[in-house]
């Protein structure tokens, strides 16, 4: 049996981590950001290393959905593939998730702000991806009839053997105690956007222990997160 698992969130929602927790089994090939390229060439929005993103991707959406759900890559059996919800512009075909088992990866937007905000100056609402998720998440409940799986990065961080058990048993597929732990340094299934946004990650080796206090943040970037908010809580409502 093949399973194809597109985890949806913003950035800085420990997307990556996950990503190297996932690439750690045996059995799983990994897929950073499929709809990058595309996302930057159809949005013109300016992004660091925009033309190296654009140049090393496939910036045609409809070949990126396909290649979604065509042959697993290594010949695996699963294919975890790292998704941002604010890639999938209304443009974009996204027939493809019906054939995927479709989850939602959310994180405080307080963290997630602080942390986009030391990469990209002056973030918006729509640069963190938090509208977009909740606009997925209902479109994958009318096909399903019930809400998918929802994890959050706290719930990962504070008890990561616990929650990435909980979260395997939601996809229908055995946990690995490998997902626990990976090498330092940099991946070959890195995104060419992974010297700016990865710095961090590459000098972890897993999960860390549980999150500190939430930043905080000057009134602009408050603002922001206060707005990012509902679409957090209801999403929370529904988390493993």
């Amino acid at each position: 049996m093949h399973t194809r698992i597109a985890m949806w969130s913003g950035p800085r929602n420990l997307s990556s981590a996950m990503m190297y927790a996932f690439a750690q089994r045996a059995d799983c090939a990994v897929w950073d950001e499929p709809f990058y390229a595309a996302y930057l060439q159809a949005s013109g929005i300016d992004h660091p290393m925009r033309e190296a993103v654009i140049a090393a991707g496939e910036a045609d959406a409809v070949k990126v959905a396909q290649a979604c759900l065509g042959p697993i890559p290594q010949k695996k059996t699963l294919f975890y593939q790292k998704h941002m919800t604010l890639h999938m512009v209304p443009s974009f075909p996204r027939g493809f998730m019906r054939s995927c088992t479709n989850v939602f990866l959310i994180r405080h937007p307080a963290r997630v702000v602080a942390s986009y905000a030391k990469k990209r100056e002056a973030p918006t609402l729509a640069d963190i991806g938090f509208v977009q998720q909740a606009a997925l998440f209902d479109e994958v409940a009318g096909w399903l009839g019930h809400a998918p799986p929802v994890i959050d990065s706290a719930d990962i961080l504070d008890k990561p053997l616990e929650s990435l058990t909980k979260l395997c048993d939601a996809l229908g597929i055995s946990f690995d105690p490998a997902m626990l732990a990976w090498p330092a340094g940099p991946k070959p299934y890195d995104g060419a956007w992974a010297p700016v946004w990865y710095g961090a990650l590459h000098q972890s080796t897993g999960f860390q222990q549980g999150e500190s206090a939430l930043p905080e943040l000057p009134p602009a970037y408050g603002a922001l997160a206060e707005a990012a908010m509902p679409h957090y809580e209801r999403l929370a409502a529904h988390k493993l």
